[in-house]
């Protein structure tokens, strides 16, 4: 197979509650690596889905994200979501120094302490939601709101703001195709608001992300005004993005699969375990994410990819690939641990992991433990889910107790 070989179109617009898109299973089917064509870009990619292929391609300096910017790339976007400066398009080793001064912000007495704020913020919003009493949206009250205050009060955001910077963040998730000019105008904006925030911060520091990573230091050598806005915008965005999804996704599979929140009832120390197992096969997302381009030609699974060629992996995909993890389709709380790539993999896997599970231990831990009778409220094929943007999650999960 080569770069010349007809690509074969992807739209990757899959929304059925959790179900596997079948598209990318096809793809699966036909081995580790294949030709695609996405809904933008002027160009065809490969698409990698194996997992051994996966983690090659995410730690193998032949292939470049940096090396995509200045292109129009193959994507699901109308406009790129990420910008020039992030982390997420860089190579090593100037990625490297970024990721290493930035983790700073995430070591083990940063994150006891955001989850202390975390458990304070999910507490808080599970009171009103108690106040209300049933049937109420577990979305409404705790998979959206969670998130948003937990990274915008980390980052010490003002909650003036906080209205607005949700509504930005929302335009640039967007995949419809008239909506490049707002995504456009969104990201500008969000740009320009950490930029003042960071100078702000770095006046009269407190106690807060942006702060932290302005501060953080390795010698000499330290984060400018620009690489902390950037930053803060990438882990204002992964850090809703994934987490909102996933606390949804996770909710509803427990509230539809009454042998695992037994499961978890019963056994609340394997709550991560658990966890791990269920970001292990959750579709969270549609599709694939930022693309990468071989620097030189690359002999791989039998595909010969040649320099320039755009090179996207599935996440996804990797994540059921049998030779990884016996019966894959199944979930099994008792699966030997073995890493998955939901966060990413190599270079670029998110360094914000620890908040993340923090988020997501929280949300879920305090869950179940206040409400023990917890149970849909109408029956799941009523169940209406997010079909607007790249993300796969219930726009509303109805729960009683």
């Amino acid at each position: 197979m080569t770069s010349g070989d007809k690509a074969i179109t992807c739209p990757f617009d899959f929304s059925e509650g959790l179900e596997f898109d079948p598209s990318l299973a096809a793809l699966m089917d036909r081995g580790s690596i294949a030709r695609i064509r996405l809904p933008y870009g002027d160009a065809d990619a490969w698409l990698v889905t194996g997992f051994e292929q996966v983690q090659q391609v995410t730690t193998d300096q032949r292939f470049s994200r940096a090396g995509i910017m200045g292109s129009d790339f193959p994507r699901l976007t109308p406009e790129p979501i990420v910008s020039a400066e992030s982390i997420n398009v860089m190579d090593p080793p100037h990625s490297s120094r970024l990721r290493h001064l930035a983790s700073q912000a995430f070591t083990q007495r940063q994150v006891d302490a955001m989850r202390a704020r975390i458990t304070r913020l999910a507490d808080a919003l599970l009171d009103e939601m108690a106040e209300q009493g049933p049937p109420a949206d577990l979305v409404g009250h705790l998979s959206n709101p969670l998130p948003q205050h937990t990274v915008f009060d980390l980052l010490g955001i003002p909650r003036g703001d906080w209205s607005r910077m949700q509504q930005n963040l929302q335009r640039l998730l967007a995949t419809g195709p008239d909506s490049r000019t707002t995504a456009a105008a969104a990201k500008t904006e969000l740009r320009d608001y950490f930029t003042a925030l960071v100078e702000q911060r770095r006046s009269t520091p407190g106690n807060d992300l942006i702060s932290a990573l302005a501060t953080a230091r390795d010698g000499e050598d330290t984060l400018d005004d620009q690489e902390v806005a950037v930053m803060a915008l990438t882990l204002t965005l992964s850090g809703q993005d994934t987490a909102t999804c996933q606390i949804s996704d996770i909710c509803y599979l427990l509230l539809t699969r009454p042998e695992l929140m037994k499961r978890l009832r019963s056994r609340p120390e394997t709550l991560t375990d658990v966890l791990n197992e269920l970001l292990r096969v959750i579709p969270f997302r549609k599709g694939v994410g930022i693309p990468r381009v071989a620097r030189e030609d690359v002999e791989m699974a039998g595909v010969r990819i040649r320099r320039g060629d755009f090179v996207h992996v599935s996440y996804l995909a990797a994540n059921r690939d049998p030779q990884r993890y016996p019966n894959p389709q199944a979930i099994d709380p008792d699966r030997p641990p073995a890493p998955h790539m939901t966060f990413g993999w190599g270079g670029h896997r998110c360094i914000a992991v620890p908040l993340a599970m923090a988020e997501l231990e929280v949300a879920i831990g305090r869950l179940l433990d206040r409400f023990p009778g917890l149970r849909l409220a109408v029956p799941p094929q009523e169940i209406v889910w997010d079909t607007q943007t790249i993300r796969r999650f219930p726009i509303e999960l109805p729960v009683a107790w």
